[in-house]
């Protein structure tokens, strides 16, 4: 089984390896020196012909909030196969770029002012793009050098407040706004209630210059003047914006008019998706790679007293029978997490704000969803079945843990080194963490680990037997962990595309839209851990070993994948 899963992190990493090189481009990973002295980090991908003598056009590519570089992936490649130089930049507090989130202009600045520092871009055709606080990454860079760039292209973002300057019809310059039909954040971005009607926004017209609704497709001002003015509206959502043909479309054409010397091609002739399969497939031989190494690990006899053999079969294990019970218990395991996470996101974002202690808001949010539920289930345990106790294994589990999770920690780091990727797939990606992300990530461990080890135990406890059939034991966990979370998602989205708009229990908090695109995640990894942890489960006969896996990816997950709000 490692076998397997080395294999398509080979396969998967050398296709998306070929289709971010396609055509000879050239992918540097750099870092950079900020003017507050922060250190930045971004990619850069270079087309094959650009010299000091023949310059290219070069483009500013910046991923929205608690996101990363490699995020904006489908557009640096499609940019960099017309001809473009991309700088795809590490906001401030993101990916590789030194905390704090939000200082320094978010890193704009910073990121404009190294794309033309290189010697082989052309200055006077320089475009910038930025996907939602990306977008307003890139107005920080437009405001503070106003004559550095030619064109910008807004996805699901705005000028104005909460965190730009104000849009007028002559700032910034040749602006292109892509906002789609479904977005969650029409509100906070332009003041519609409901993101179709955001071509009716007053605050939008005054970007414009327009008397009243803006037409989508019609060009406004003059390109020359640099007073140009377009806005699509693709039928898709907010983090859909940097997974669709049409929306990449839209910015391909806006930069093929607005800038001069990149490569004509057609805006519908895209290559992206393949990179995306590349990874997907590379991050699903990540985990089976890291179930096949536990197998082979429990081959050593260091831990042969965590394998079940004839003489553990674990016959006095009580369980629920598939009746009334079983299926309260089933209902509530999997709705509860749900059920909670909303007042969750709420209670951290009120009381535990980014600290020093705590430097990272949504990772503190998920924290305390994470405890929540422990205590809850804590207080659930009398009904739990009783199990029979392995003891004397905590150290060997442990120790399989650290080995198993190593395992994966390697395999990221060869697929970076190799092939200039991490593992993701749209919005659930993995990455290696930087120094700074290792230290966040021992101040989150304990809480995470904690909450699997209850949270698994009680799962095994009500759910598993070592005589049940594999396929039924897999698609049961994973529906316990995971259904929660796709009723509530699918619900809110359905919400959304029945009547415009998310549903929002606690209007007096803001964290409703970003928290909804967080739990989108929510469903594939909590499906992966009980993969994880039923797998261990069913070799071990006990759920330790899978909670300490478990509390060690998912801490790495969140901790190198999302933003750091407050400097250690």
């Amino acid at each position: 089984m490692a076998a397997v899963g080395a294999v398509l992190i080979l396969l998967g990493g050398m296709l998306a390896h070929f289709t971010q090189t396609t055509n000879g481009i050239r992918i540097e990973d750099v870092r950079f020196k900020g003017a507050a002295g922060n250190t930045m980090s971004a990619l850069i991908y270079i087309p094959p012909n650009p010299t000091e003598r023949s310059p290219a056009p070069g483009i500013l590519a910046v991923h929205g909030y608690i996101n990363s570089r490699e995020t904006q992936d489908g557009f640096a490649i499609e940019f960099a196969r017309r001809g473009y130089v991309v700088v795809a930049l590490d906001q401030t507090g993101h990916g590789y770029s030194d905390p704090p989130a939000f200082a320094h202009g978010f890193g704009g600045p910073d990121g404009l002012a190294y794309l033309r520092s290189l010697p082989y871009v052309d200055k006077e055709n320089i475009g910038l793009e930025g996907h939602s606080m990306g977008g307003w990454t890139i107005l920080a860079a437009a405001a503070a050098m106003p004559d550095a760039y030619k064109s910008l292209v807004l996805e699901g973002s705005s000028t104005g407040k909460p965190f730009a300057a104000e849009g007028t019809p002559t700032w910034p310059r040749n602006l292109a706004v892509v906002f789609s039909q479904y977005d969650e954040f029409s509100q906070i971005m332009w003041g519609s209630e409901y993101a179709k009607n955001v071509p009716q926004s007053g605050k939008l017209a005054a970007v414009f210059g327009a008397a009243g609704p803006v037409e989508p497709g019609r060009l406004y001002g003059d390109i020359g003047k640099g007073t140009a003015r377009v806005l699509y509206t693709p039928a898709i959502t907010h983090p859909a914006d940097h997974f669709s043909h049409e929306a990449i479309g839209d910015s391909l054409d806006w930069f093929g008019k607005t800038l001069t010397g990149g490569t004509p091609l057609p805006s519908t002739d895209q290559i992206w998706l393949r990179k995306e399969i590349g990874t997907l497939i590379a991050l699903i031989g990540f985990f089976v790679l890291l179930l096949g190494a536990f197998d082979l690990l429990l081959t050593w006899s260091a831990f042969a007293p965590l394998r079940i053999g004839p003489a553990r079969s674990l016959a006095t294990t009580e369980v629920l029978p598939k009746g009334k019970q079983w299926w309260v218990a089933f209902w509530v395991s999997a709705l509860l997490p749900a059920v909670t996470y909303y007042p969750a996101f709420a209670l951290g974002n009120a009381w535990l704000p980014a600290s020093r202690f705590l430097p990272q808001a949504f990772t503190t949010d998920v924290m305390v969803w994470a405890l929540l539920n422990t205590v809850i289930t804590l207080a659930l345990l009398p009904f739990v079945p009783k199990r029979t106790s392995r003891g004397g294994v905590a150290v060997q589990a442990a120790l399989i843990a650290l080995a198993t999770v190593a395992v994966g920690v390697l395999a990221v780091w060869l697929a970076d080194l190799l092939f200039k990727i991490d593992f993701r797939f749209w919005v659930v990606a993995l990455k290696l963490p930087s120094p700074t992300q290792l230290m966040i990530m021992l101040i989150y461990l304990v809480p995470f680990t904690l909450f699997f080890m209850v949270a698994l135990r009680t799962l095994h406890a009500n759910f598993s037997r070592l005589d049940a059939p594999a396929i039924g034991h897999y698609v049961t966990t994973a529906l316990v962990l995971s259904l929660g979370f796709v009723v509530l998602i699918g619900g809110q989205y359905l919400a959304m595309w029945l009547g415009g708009k998310l549903i929002n229990p606690f209007p007096a908090s803001p964290v409703v839209p970003l928290s909804t695109i967080i739990g989108i995640q929510f469903i594939p990894l909590l499906a992966a851990v009980a993969v994880l942890s039923t797998f261990t489960w069913r070799r071990t006969g006990t759920s330790l070993p899978g909670a300490l896996i478990c509390g060690l990816l998912v801490t790495w997950y969140m901790v190198a994948g999302t933003a750091t709000q407050a400097a250690l």
